[in-house]
């Protein structure tokens, strides 16, 4: 199995991406808003994806948050609200933020498995900071790490109801980032007891199945390389002083945060420490190459992905749909 994450370049798969898929066998796919037009397609899609692969538990993830991020839209697919919503309501009812951020995501979850999808790029734990780029922004549960994780840790419960396994993100913490990593490097320069409350909520939630890395190059830890591609940061900060022990992937390296080939950076990626490669655009010449540069997945890494997907079996709805979004909508009504 090729320790990676590929993309797929349209509603349907074509003849080359079947046959490089079944060749390469990669970890699993992430869907863009490029791969989805209603229910019926997507669940084709994704059911194809599992016939290549002979496995009905195959991780299939999207970047569903709600608010600005979310690839299934309206008016197929309902709007859910940006993790500032839930910020606001803690601020007056902290049990009832929870409560309603684990129904939306027990909700939402409820979409992504009725299409075949298994697993969401979300939530997020980066700590919102006043004065940084807004590519955090509305995305973030707000600025105190003990509430930032108990809404995270909310929305995973609420995602793995639905039987959807959940990613925290961005590691060690992109909340200060000054600049969009999709666009180019943010470097960090905060002081190592600053960082120390960035990464707070990860340490909280540490023992989560999935974790994604951050294209942001913090010069306390390690002044030349972006958290994704340094030994230092995902050995000794992520791994050791975070302590997590979930499968970490990157985040997608065709960013232009990187400099390098994709292939490349994949394979610096995985020596760095990281579990999986995330290359989300189809490029067949980027998959081809990553498959040929990365080594083959290490059977650790290969059991803590079967254990990130049968983290939710047997979970049970604790409502309808519907029922949830009215729970939700009584409980942020308190905030209006």
């Amino acid at each position: 199995m090729t320790p990676a994450i590929f993309g797929l370049s349209g509603l349907t798969l074509s003849a080359d991406e079947r046959a490089f898929f079944r060749d390469a066998d990669p970890a699993g796919y992430i869907l863009f808003g490029r791969n989805v037009q209603d229910r019926e397609q997507l669940r084709a899609l994704t059911d194809e994806l599992r016939a290549i692969h002979g496995r009905d538990r195959l991780y299939i993830t999207i970047d569903q948050e709600g608010g600005r991020v979310a690839r299934m839209k309206p008016p197929v697919w309902c709007a859910y609200p940006p993790g500032e919503v839930f910020d606001k309501l803690y601020d007056l009812a902290p049990a009832s933020a929870i409560e309603a951020a684990r129904d939306n995501a027990e909700a939402l979850g409820m979409d992504l498995a009725e299409v075949g999808v298994t697993a969401d790029c979300h939530p997020p734990l980066d700590l919102r900071h006043t004065g940084a780029h807004d590519i955090v922004g509305d995305r973030s549960f707000g600025g105190d790490p003990m509430r930032v994780a108990a809404l995270g840790r909310a929305t995973l419960q609420g995602l793995a109801r639905a039987g959807i396994v959940g990613c925290v993100k961005h590691i060690p913490g992109h909340g200060r980032a000054m600049a969009d990593s999709h666009k180019e490097l943010p470097t960090v320069e905060a002081s190592e007891a600053e960082l120390e409350r960035d990464i707070q909520p990860f340490r909280t939630l540490k023992d989560v199945p999935f974790g994604m890395t951050a294209h942001v190059r913090y010069t306390a830890w390690d002044a030349e390389n972006p958290a994704t591609l340094s030994p230092f940061v995902v050995r000794e900060i992520i791994r050791k002083r975070i302590g997590f022990t979930g499968l970490l992937m990157s985040d997608d390296l065709d960013m232009q945060a990187l400099s390098g080939s994709v292939p490349e950076l994949a394979e610096r990626a995985i020596t760095a420490g990281c579990d999986l490669a995330l290359n989300c655009w189809a490029k067949m010449d980027d998959m081809i190459g990553i498959a040929q540069r990365v080594p083959g997945m290490r059977a650790e890494t290969a059991e803590k992905l079967d254990l990130a997907l049968a983290s939710v079996t047997g979970t049970r709805a604790t409502g309808t749909h519907a029922e949830l979004l009215a729970r939700r909508d009584a409980l942020l009504a308190l905030a209006a």
